[in-house]
């Protein structure tokens, strides 16, 4: 049985979906969705259609990209195949699923219900700070929505209290903007803790959305309903799950 976060926020169809109710054995035990995994391909083929079914679409045309930490955003109005390079995708196409790949990062999921717009955005802490979340509502704007329209759900992801950087991190992430301090609380010794989700809601409310929030979900903390890279890495595993999140119109 699929478990699926959904937010009352959204009123177009969507799903966070957590590890439960998939096909995959061993470390990626349950729905692990990432092509680019080492699971068995056919494997995750078969996580992905449990995913396109409950979402009432074709498996054709629940779409993913190969995330590369950029604020890369692409429109999509047709099924592809080939998983061009980008972080967040747009549509105002009914019927086709917009599907996002997390394992600690932020999935973040947007709907202006008004205008038939839908985008899903992958946003860890590099693609935050680059712009991924402004540039999916630029997108959106310009498939008609209106940024006061639109509402913004970030889904399960590393919470403060698990996401702990060294003094380099704080220090690259405040030489330009020593506001971003605030997005840092202390930890133990010279680490420091980082609050991602607080920086994805600071980002998205500053760009005018009409409503943003997190789902308070921690993928770290919580290892029998989500995939963690973080926690597969102080674990020394040799590889991880993904977990989806998509949205449809």
């Amino acid at each position: 049985m699929l478990e699926i976060i959904t937010s009352d926020a959204i009123t177009a169809r969507h799903g966070f979906f957590t590890r439960k109710g998939g096909a995959s054995s061993g470390i990626f035990f349950g729905l692990n969705c990432g092509p680019g995994s080492s699971d068995l391909s056919e494997v995750v083929a078969i996580n992905r259609a449990r995913v396109a079914d409950a979402l009432g679409v074709t498996r054709e045309n629940l779409l993913s990209v190969n995330q590369v930490h950029s604020p890369d955003v692409l429109h999509v109005t047709a099924p592809f195949t080939d998983r061009p390079r980008a972080d967040a995708i747009v549509t105002a196409t009914p019927g086709i699923a917009l599907g996002i790949l997390t394992a600690d990062c932020q999935p973040v999921l947007f709907h202006d219900a008004k205008a038939g717009v839908i985008g899903a955005a992958h946003a860890g802490w590099r693609g935050t700070r680059d712009g991924v979340l402004e540039a999916t509502v630029q997108a959106m704007e310009g498939l008609g929505a209106k940024r006061a329209d639109i509402t913004a759900v970030i889904g399960p992801c590393i919470s403060q209290r698990n996401y702990e950087v060294g003094p380099e991190f704080f220090e690259a992430f405040t030489a330009d903007a020593p506001e971003n301090a605030r997005y840092f609380a202390n930890g133990t010794g010279d680490r420091m803790l980082f609050d991602l989700p607080a920086l994805g809601l600071s980002r998205l409310r500053a760009a005018g959305v009409g409503h943003a929030e997190w789902t308070r979900h921690c993928t770290y903390a919580d290892p029998a309903r989500f995939f963690s890279f973080r926690r597969t890495t102080h674990a020394g595993e040799a590889d991880y799950g993904r977990l989806i999140s998509a949205i449809r119109l």
